[in-house]
């Protein structure tokens, strides 16, 4: 059999099952997310092998079918992946078919999962930044009539500010196509997510300027409380620009 033949994910997880070289399978995706799989869904299957092992398994290095996705790794490998990069939320969450490490797969996934706490406070301060120049840049073309640019900056910002978000915790930053999945699942701590998702959709889509203040009023809050108070100030009077106006007229 070659890596350009087909062969299903349950014929391959008892292939690798078998293989002593193989010490994890580890599925990502939409198929370790549950309720998230559709009649388009693959098998998204990390195979990981013990460092310096032999295996005919290699012959799938590459293989890719509408239902089945194999990514073929040793160990180490397999603990540098996503650490960083854009794969670190698919492992977090990824789902283990098979650990012969008694839990060290496992181990290795849950350290994706979780920020390292110096790493997670520099990232929020940059992300944290961005937000608000993304924010300003916003705010600033709605007020001088620039309707399409105000939106752009406005989608910008959410992205930025989703970054800085899940870094406070201390988190990896989910797939768009995951993040409702996530928060109604694992929700950050203090945000009501319903209000978050809401203020998101109506941020991204319309670039509503009272909805990006009131949101950031609560960002900054938190921000502050997190530490990240000179982030902030570093704007100086800029910010009356993204605070609710409300709360800037005289009594």
């Amino acid at each position: 059999m070659t890596a350009q033949q087909p062969i299903t994910y349950d014929a391959f997880v008892e292939l690798a099952s078998t293989d002593s070289a193989v010490v994890g399978l580890v599925l990502k995706g939409s198929r370790a997310h549950e309720g998230m799989t559709t009649e388009y869904s693959d098998h998204d299957l990390y195979v990981v092998l013990a460092d310096g092992a032999t295996t005919a398994l290699t012959r799938f290095t590459g293989h890719r079918t509408p239902e089945l996705d194999v990514v073929i790794v040793s160990l180490d490998e397999f603990r540098a992946a996503g650490m960083p990069g854009f794969e670190r939320y698919a492992l977090a969450r990824a789902r283990i078919v098979l650990d012969r490490l008694d839990g060290g797969i496992a181990q290795i996934l849950a350290a994706k999962a979780r920020l390292d706490a110096d790493v997670a406070f520099r990232e929020a301060g940059e992300w944290l930044d961005a937000y608000a120049n993304s924010l300003y840049r916003s705010l600033k073309n709605a007020r001088d009539g620039h309707a399409l640019a105000a939106r752009l900056d406005a989608a910008d910002s959410i992205r930025f500010l989703l970054e800085l978000l899940f870094a406070l915790d201390r988190r990896p930053r989910p797939y768009n196509k995951y993040l409702e999945w996530e928060l109604a699942r694992f929700p950050l701590p203090g945000w009501d997510t319903r209000m978050l998702l809401d203020a998101v959709d109506r941020i991204s889509g319309r670039g509503d300027v009272s909805t990006q203040r009131r949101l950031f009023a609560q960002v900054e809050a938190v921000a502050r409380r997190a530490g990240h108070g000179a982030v902030l100030d570093a704007w100086g009077e800029d910010l009356a620009l993204m605070r609710p106006q409300d709360l800037m007229r005289p009594q």
